[in-house]
C-alpha cells in the first residue's frame, strides 16, 4: 500500500514512518525539504498519485491564534483537493483530545476548524484525538513558569508517549475509515500538577509547582476533564515512570 505522511520528518511522523516500512509498505515521508509543502501545495499532486492512505501529521510553525488557523485551513485545504483528485481511500489525522471544550486556546480553535474541513470533503478519514504527548513537558513546565514557581491546574492530564501515538497512528492508517474520531490517551490519570512535579523531580529541577485552578494552558482555563477523554479510548502502554526511565537513559 502507498501512504503518503505529511510531516513524516517530525516526532510523530518518523516514527510512523518507520513502523509502516516495517510492514512492508510504500510510504512517503513528506515535508518541505522533500520538496512536498502542503502550504504551498508543491508536490502534492505528485506525491499523492496512487496513494490508498494520506496521514496529515503536519504542525504549525507559529502559535500564534492568526497564524496556527491560517496555517491549518490552509494546509488542509490544498491537501484534501489533492486526494480528492487523486481517488485517495483514506485520510487519517492527528488531532487533539479536548479541542473542542477549551475555546480560548487558539491552537485548539485551529484544530477544530482542521477536523470540519476533514469532515465536509467528503474524503473517508479517520481523526485521532490524543492527549499531550510526554515529550512536550519540559515545554508545557516552561509555558507555565511564574519566576522560580510553576503554577499548574489541577484538572485531570493523561499524557501518552510519542512511541504509543506512533503505533497508534500506523495501526488505524491499515483499518477501515471510522468517519468520526478516535480518541487516544496514556494509561495514567492524575491531577495535571502532579504530573508536571514529577516530571521536573526526575528531572532533577528543583522548582516548585504551585496547584493553580485558575492557571491556564496556552490561554484556556483547565476544568476537571478539560484535557482527558470523556468516554472509550485507546491506551498507550507506556507509563510516565517508564518514560521518565527510558528519557534519562
Amino acid at each position: 500500500m502507498k501512504i503518503i505522511v505529511i510531516g513524516g520528518t517530525g516526532l510523530i511522523g518518523s516514527k510512523t514512518v518507520a513502523i509502516l516500512r516495517q510492514n512492508g509498505h510504500e510510504v512517503v515521508a513528506a515535508s518541505p525539504r522533500s520538496g512536498i509543502n502542503s502550504i504551498t501545495g508543491e508536490g502534492l499532486k505528485e506525491a499523492v498519485a496512487g496513494a490508498q492512505v494520506v496521514i496529515d501529521l503536519a504542525n504549525s510553525p507559529s502559535f500564534e491564534d492568526k497564524a496556527v488557523l491560517e496555517f491549518f485551513e490552509a494546509s488542509s485545504r490544498n491537501l484534501l483537493a489533492a486526494e480528492a483528485a487523486a481517488g485517495v481511500r483514506h485520510h487519517v489525522a492527528l488531532s487533539i483530545v479536548g479541542i473542542d471544550r477549551t475555546p480560548a486556546n487558539g491552537y485548539f480553535r485551529a484544530k477544530v476548524a482542521q477536523e470540519k474541513l476533514i469532515e465536509a470533503s467528503g474524503i473517508p478519514y479517520t481523526a485521532i484525538r490524543s492527549t499531550q504527548f510526554m515529550e512536550f513537558l519540559g515545554g508545557i513546565a516552561a509555558s507555565s513558569a511564574d519566576g522560580n514557581v510553576i503554577r499548574v491546574s489541577p484538572g485531570l492530564f493523561q499524557p501518552i508517549a510519542a512511541d504509543d501515538v506512533a503505533a497508534i497512528v500506523a495501526d488505524v492508517t491499515l483499518t477501515a475509515p471510522r468517519g468520526g474520531i478516535v480518541e487516544i490517551a496514556g494509561p495514567e490519570r492524575a491531577p495535571f500538577n502532579e504530573i508536571i512535579a514529577r516530571y521536573l523531580k526526575a528531572a532533577g529541577d528543583p522548582r516548585e509547582v504551585v496547584r493553580d485552578p485558575k492557571a491556564r494552558y496556552f490561554g484556556g482555563l483547565v476544568e476537571e476533564h478539560s484535557l482527558v477523554p470523556l468516554g472509550e479510548a485507546r491506551l498507550g502502554r507506556i507509563g510516565l515512570d517508564e518514560w521518565l526511565r527510558r528519557s534519562q537513559a
